[in-house]
């Protein structure tokens, strides 16, 4: 028979085992699925995105294990993001803004050509435009807003030769978003929806005459290979947001959520400041100028920017990119135009 003491010390291991459970439990880590962005656009997702997650839990201190995989492996389109955030099939997914529009209007509202002309009113864009693109990120597709940053300018890039806007006149052009299509139609161009992976085929093919991307990613795709004519004009500014569904993100105390929020800022401010080196960097490696650091050094011939072509994309706000978001975004939110000029109208004027 065992001494009462014994038996009462077995009882106290066994109580203090079962109380001890719960913690233990409590910290076996949380598996976080991340959808990246697309390897193809270069130096932000392999010198920022990927070693940010790839090191999340140590900079943190909470207990998550991460697999990052940039989107263009996982056999998932970018177009798609919005769905696979909601469906739960990866806890945090990189939207890509203009592409992910297409399923909610309301998105695009942030980035219309001629809204963002240059890094500062972005940065006014998004302090105004972010508590609502959240608040229908939650509601809509059970996500929580992390970070949303810019590529930077998107700009224009030409096989044949062109000596401004007016040149596109009849020529085919690569496009990502309705804005930037009834821009091109405006101008009289033909404007071409190709995904970033295909678009650098499509203009060696002459599927498309001209496109429009940022001068990094544009350069670490190859585009300079194909085309001659380079002309550093911003149409729109090509944001990216983070979203983790609300599923995964109430799977954390509120303190872990504080520790998330804030890795998530720090790698946002990183990035838009990132984004800007490499936008001036890569303007002058695409046209053979010096210092050329970031990307690969090509002998584009760079076309002047003209004020006439400046002001063709600053008036396009009211005169194309606003009333054509309006019409599309009305339709799947009532009253989502009446909300934009509540919250962008003082920046823009309108």
């Amino acid at each position: 028979m065992m001494p009462a003491r014994g038996f009462l010390t077995v009882i106290g291991l066994l109580a203090g085992a079962a109380l001890g459970a719960p913690a233990l439990a409590q910290q076996a880590p949380i598996k976080l699925q991340v959808a990246g962005n697309l390897l193809a656009t270069g130096l932000i997702l392999k010198n920022k995105e990927q070693p940010f997650f790839e090191n999340l839990a140590k900079t943190t201190g909470l207990p998550i294990e991460v697999d990052y995989k940039p989107m263009d492996t996982t056999g998932i389109k970018d177009i798609e993001g919005l769905r696979v955030l909601r469906n739960g099939l990866f806890d945090i997914v990189t939207l890509r803004i203009a592409q992910v529009s297409r399923d909610e209007p309301f998105f695009l509202g942030l980035d219309l050509v001629g809204l963002n002309p240059d890094y500062a009113t972005a940065r006014k864009v998004v302090g105004a435009y972010k508590a609502k693109f959240d608040e229908r990120l939650q509601t809509r597709y059970n996500a929580k807003l992390l970070g949303l940053w810019p590529f930077g300018p998107q700009v224009l890039f030409c096989k044949p030769q062109i000596g401004g806007l007016a040149d596109l006149k009849g020529k085919k052009v690569r496009v990502y978003d309705q804005s930037l299509a009834k821009f091109i139609e405006k101008l009289g161009g033909v404007p071409v929806t190709i995904s970033f992976g295909e678009t650098q085929q499509a203009l060696s093919l002459g599927v498309t005459e001209c496109a429009i991307t940022g001068p990094s990613s544009a350069n670490s795709a190859g585009w300079p290979e194909v085309t001659s004519h380079f002309m550093p004009i911003g149409f729109q500014i090509a944001f990216n947001a983070y979203g983790m569904n609300l599923n995964t993100w109430k799977k954390f105390t509120p303190e872990q959520q504080s520790k998330l929020e804030a890795a998530f800022k720090q790698l946002d401010d990183e990035i838009w400041t990132y984004s800007k080196d490499l936008f001036d960097d890569a303007v002058r490696c695409n046209v053979g100028k010096e210092p050329c650091t970031t990307v690969k050094k090509y002998g584009m011939t760079e076309v002047p920017v003209s004020e006439g072509d400046l002001k063709l994309v600053r008036e396009a706000i009211g005169s194309v990119s606003f009333p054509a978001f309006a019409e599309t975004c009305d339709k799947s939110f009532p009253g989502c135009s009446a909300e934009w000029k509540k919250v962008l109208g003082p920046i823009v004027g309108m």
